[in-house]
């Protein structure tokens, strides 16, 4: 299989992606192995996907099909566990159900499904393919002929070293006790917990309780989110036509940049999403309340 850009998906609007119509795309070759992506939504501003490997599978890279971009990327395990690697540093992280792993722009990186059950992975990508960061940055990049998978230099000196290697990662493993908490809103406070934010992309979480609601919110850059549990319903006030939805788990909602939208739980259950935006979360520093 030859490289060819991935599916672009995109709204004009506030936009609930059933997981039924997500773009389903295939891409590798036998040397990198192949990959299913199911793409959420690819805007001028963020790229939102969940990949899956076969208990066992993995990908690596190829000469057509180079894994190093332009981009920040975070990557959240919904299922199997993740083995996650620079292959030019040798470093190795292993990345369970709930957990998640954060990487910048020029990271080689490979991935095992180290399990018996599929890997399914919720992955956000910003700058987006669309302003040239995937492939086509990648064939810009030499390729890299003699992959590592070991750091051979702590192996007399472990765990003592343990500071040390962590301040020479290239890629950040991320447990809830990373987090940078927020309690967002002024009407009605909501916990947020952060897994990254840079000047790219900031992606992170919402537990909902039972009848708990937050402000109406915009972001300066576009957002995207995945419900991992319960049923969301979002409010988009300004929206053409409708603007009352409900978000199942699996599925994505797209918000564009400065659209007015709040969240919604109306059942007995807890809701938890993902959430990605970019460029910038910030517009202002008064939420709106409407």
């Amino acid at each position: 299989m030859s490289y060819s850009p991935s599916p672009r998906p995109n709204f004009s609007g506030p936009a609930h992606i059933p997981y039924r119509d997500v773009t389903r795309h295939l891409w590798g070759d036998d040397v990198s192995g192949q990959v299913a992506d199911w793409i959420y939504v690819s805007t001028e501003r963020i790229h939102q996907l969940v990949f899956g490997l076969v208990p066992g599978g993995s990908f690596r890279h190829s000469d057509s099909f180079r894994t190093i971009f332009a981009a920040d990327e975070v990557m959240y395990v919904l299922s199997g566990v993740m083995i996650l690697a620079n292959p030019e540093t040798g470093e190795v992280h292993r990345i369970r159900p709930g957990e998640a792993a954060f990487f910048r722009r020029d990271t080689w990186h490979h991935v095992y499904n180290y399990s018996t059950e599929q890997l399914r992975v919720l992955e956000y990508f910003a700058p987006p393919p669309s302003q040239g960061t995937s492939g086509s940055y990648a064939q810009t990049k030499p390729n890299l002929t003699t992959p590592s998978y070991t750091q051979d230099k702590w192996m007399v000196e472990w765990p003592m070293a343990r500071p040390r290697a962590r301040g020479e990662f290239t890629i950040w493993p991320l447990l809830e006790s990373d987090f940078l908490w927020r309690l967002e809103g002024e009407r009605h406070r909501t916990l947020v917990g952060i897994l990254a934010a840079t000047e790219h992309l900031t992606v992170g979480e919402i537990h909902l309780l039972p009848g708990q609601h937050c402000d109406v919110q915009m972001h300066g850059g576009d957002e995207s989110l995945y419900v991992l549990e319960g049923t969301l319903n979002v409010l988009a006030p300004e929206a053409d036509g409708q603007s009352w939805f409900e978000v199942e788990p699996g599925d994505g909602f797209f918000v564009p940049r400065c659209a007015p939208h709040g969240y919604h739980n109306f059942t007995d259950k807890p809701v938890h999403f993902l959430f990605g935006v970019a460029p910038s979360y910030f517009i202002d520093e008064n939420p709106i309340d409407l």
